[in-house]
């Protein structure tokens, strides 16, 4: 357990941090299963309605520094690559 001040401080920090990222993380896990699982059962087209929201919450989480930027431009690219593939 943190000792100093500054150390008890930073331990609270990080607490509050890693819940905002896990509700984030989940958030977006949740969008990309809602994606693929509407790919799966060809509806392409509430599909394609979702993938602004996705889009959106990927963007948001790079610019935090949630997710590296990377990382979601290859989400991004994979998710918009399955729906054109099934159309």
């Amino acid at each position: 357990m943190p000792i100093t001040k500054s150390a008890k401080k930073a331990l609270r920090q990080s607490l509050r941090r890693r819940v905002r990222n896990l509700k984030i993380k989940t958030n977006i896990k949740n969008l990309l299963k809602e994606v693929r699982n509407l790919v799966s059962q060809k509806k392409v087209e509430e599909a394609k309605k979702l993938l602004p929201q996705v889009y959106k919450a990927l963007d948001k989480s790079a610019k935090s520094g949630v997710i590296k930027l990377r990382t979601v431009a290859r989400k991004k690219s994979r998710i918009a690559k399955l729906i054109n593939r099934s159309q």
